[in-house]
């Protein structure tokens, strides 16, 4: 596969070597990536242990070594050898694959902070980073929790407890139901009572899990189930609420930053409204949808409720932001938040060094008039995803060739994995986050394109295309955004890059040069020519390269020695990344092309029969046997991956034929679960 950098749109860019493991961070140019000052006399804690994985644990690590000190990796059987294994001085195994035996297992973490004598954690976000339990047995053996205490876990945890917490602290908040949801036949009386439509979501969730929207009684229903199995499954606790679904809303989040001294700071907003299942996918800071006044106002009601709660450390109050920059409270995020990196961008803190200064009890260093907005900055969440199936569906893999754009100025990687890591079913499909910053907006996307541009990944499917059709789109460009950008955009589901006639000549250009690159090449050995059955002088060729469903003709000339190296599969088919997107195309001399006509085409399979796993994934529930009728739409199956339950449904009426899975049984993408008759 070529990758194609658009900067230079007439001189495609070629990457041919392959760093193992490179630097993770890049100071950015005229604009220090912090301005705290990491004091060596200031002592916090000797020994730190992180009871988390992949790009955060590298993340906190990182802060830790620029404070002098020490650090405690746990991994399990199948991270031995992960990035954030190989950075920490110490690193201890707590169980094989599974969450529930590893980064969830209490009992094994809790053994290894005993026996290496961490006298703090950090959780990272996600497994423990909200479990208040877990924050109990940290405080009863005297170790400190580098978060907020249980209390502020517990109230701002719990979406119902936290929501009844925000209206005594006047915090704007949704119309909703306030108690705990009994069942679906509950769930469809109370989203009549509040008008569909409705958000069904976990109280004790987060991530965009376990949340469903539901338009009519019967989404409801099943929105209840699915919500209350992912619920349970991810956060061990499947209690639900439901309350207003905003249509068409912005989400807006504000970083606040307090003390055990009773101080607390707002650190400016998150635009995160490019959504896809309740998920972030890109991020930017500021918003340009906020003015000073209604900024000011987000931060001081985040602020408000940090203090109602006594909470001491960073935390994220999300809003939901209405055309007419009405805000409505979300949730509370009791955790260092994946986006971060774009608030530590424009204010210059480094939010893990706070944290951790917070939890030794040290006061904050800085007032509410000293928080910058400097610049702009702008993250991607690159994730091992095919972003043509429903904007991302998990792809698990080798990462056979990776590189990150860290020679590009102002770009910052965060990422936990490195040439050869696994992307496996178990945890999430997250890559990395990439980071540009610029003086403005503008400058900051520019480089992020140039970033995506760069960013070699191969091994997985991944969604650089889709991230990189969003920061150019003419919507997101103007700020013309919504949480519903990605389905209005896209009504059909994203299909890549649609090219210009001048693009689309630039390609072809770009695969018949690399074909004959290719095949001067394999005339040398060692870089001596080959010995010619019939000596050949030829400079020009004619080819046909197929791409869709058109074939065009495309001359090629020799000029010059030099030539990229291109790689194409056992049926002469070649791939080249180009504006991000990759795209499929076959070169053929003219005779072969002209060949081809007569030779049959394999016929599609019918998929309306049949049933295929769309990811990998494990099997939840099985819904029919052999004999069932079904319908069109009925559900078959569920399958659960990365902790997204995905429901799949018959494409038409008829006969259960076969089953080929059960529940428990874990499937590859493409893999056969039913047939019809």
């Amino acid at each position: 596969m070529a990758y194609c950098n658009r900067s230079k749109r007439l001189n495609s860019l070629f990457l041919l070597q392959w760093e193992t493991l490179c630097p993770r961070w890049c100071l950015i140019t005229s604009h220090k990536l912090y301005s705290s000052v990491y004091d060596p006399n200031e002592k916090t804690f000797e020994k730190i242990l992180i009871a988390n994985r992949g790009e955060i644990a590298c993340r906190v690590i990182k802060t830790c070594k620029k404070m002098g000190i020490k650090t405690v990796a746990i991994h399990s059987d199948v991270d031995a050898n992960a990035v954030h294994v190989k950075m920490a001085d110490e690193s201890v195994c707590v169980g094989p694959a599974p969450t529930s035996k590893s980064y969830l297992n209490m009992d094994a973490i809790m053994e290894v902070i005993r026996k290496t004598r961490a006298q703090a954690v950090h959780p990272g976000y996600g497994f423990l980073s909200e479990n208040k339990e877990f924050a109990k047995r940290l405080a009863s053996e005297g170790v400190t929790f580098i978060g907020p205490d249980t209390h502020a876990i517990q109230a701002m945890g719990d979406k119902i407890e936290s929501k009844l917490l925000a209206k005594n602290a006047k915090v704007n908040t949704i119309p909703g139901f306030d108690g705990v949801v009994k069942d679906a036949d509950e769930a469809v009386t109370i989203a009549r009572e509040i008008g569909y439509p409705v958000m069904i979501k976990a109280s004790a969730g987060g991530g965009g899990k376990g949340m469903r929207i539901a338009w009519d009684d019967e989404e409801t229903r099943e929105g209840f189930r699915f919500s209350s199995q992912e619920a349970a499954s991810s956060f061990g606790d499947d209690r639900l609420l439901i309350e207003k679904f905003i249509d068409n809303p912005r989400h807006i989040e504000i970083q606040v930053l307090a003390d055990k001294h009773g101080n607390a700071l707002w650190l400016n907003e998150r635009e995160c409204s490019i959504q896809r299942r309740n998920q972030k996918v890109v991020e930017e800071a500021p918003s340009t949808f906020l003015d000073p006044e209604t900024r000011r106002a987000m931060g001081e009601q985040a602020v408000a409720l940090a203090k109602a709660v006594k909470y001491s450390s960073a935390g994220t109050v999300e809003f939901l932001v209405d055309s007419s920059k009405n805000f409505y409270f979300l949730e509370m995020n009791t955790r260092l938040q994946v986006e971060h990196p774009v608030t530590e961008c424009i204010t210059g803190l480094d939010l893990v060094q706070e944290m951790i200064r917070v939890a030794k009890g040290y006061p904050l260093r800085h007032k509410q008039a000293d928080i910058p907005i400097n610049g702009w900055a702008v993250e991607c969440r690159v994730y091992a995803e095919d972003p043509y199936k429903s904007f991302g569906l998990p792809s698990i893999g080798k990462l056979s060739q990776y590189q990150e754009p860290l020679h590009l100025p102002s770009v910052r990687v965060d990422s936990g994995i490195q040439q050869g890591s696994d992307i496996s079913i178990y945890y999430d499909p997250m890559i990395s986050k990439l980071i540009t910053y610029g003086s403005n907006r503008a400058e900051a996307l520019i480089r992020m394109e140039e970033a995506l541009d760069n960013y070699v990944i191969r091994g997985v499917a991944h969604n650089i295309s889709l991230l990189r059709e969003v920061i150019i789109h003419p919507r997101f460009v103007q700020g013309d955004i919504s949480t519903k950008f990605l389905p209005e955009v896209y009504p059909d589901g994203f299909k890549g890059h649609k090219l210009t006639d001048l693009e689309r000549r630039e390609l072809l250009a770009t695969a018949a040069s690399l074909y004959m690159a290719e095949q001067l090449r394999s005339q040398r050995f060692l870089g001596t020519p080959r010995i010619p059955i019939a000596k050949s002088k030829r400079s020009s060729w004619e080819l046909s390269v197929r791409l869709g469903d058109g074939i065009y003709p495309v001359a090629v000339s020799k000029d010059g020695s030099s030539f990229s190296r291109i790689s194409r599969n056992a049926s002469g088919e070649t791939s080249i990344q180009f504006l991000g997107t990759v795209y499929k195309l076959q070169i053929l001399t003219k005779v072969a092309a002209e060949l081809s006509k007569y030779m049959p085409e394999k016929a599609a399979e019918d998929t309306s029969s049949i049933l295929r796993s769309p990811m990998p994934g494990t099997v939840v529930a099985v819904s029919v046997k052999p004999g069932d009728m079904v319908s069109e739409g009925q559900e078959i199956c569920v399958i659960e991956a990365m902790k997204m339950q995905n429901s799949m449904i018959a494409a038409k009426t008829g006969k259960v034929k076969a089953v080929h899975c059960k529940a428990g049984d874990t499937v590859g993408e493409g893999d056969l679960l039913v047939e019809l008759e």
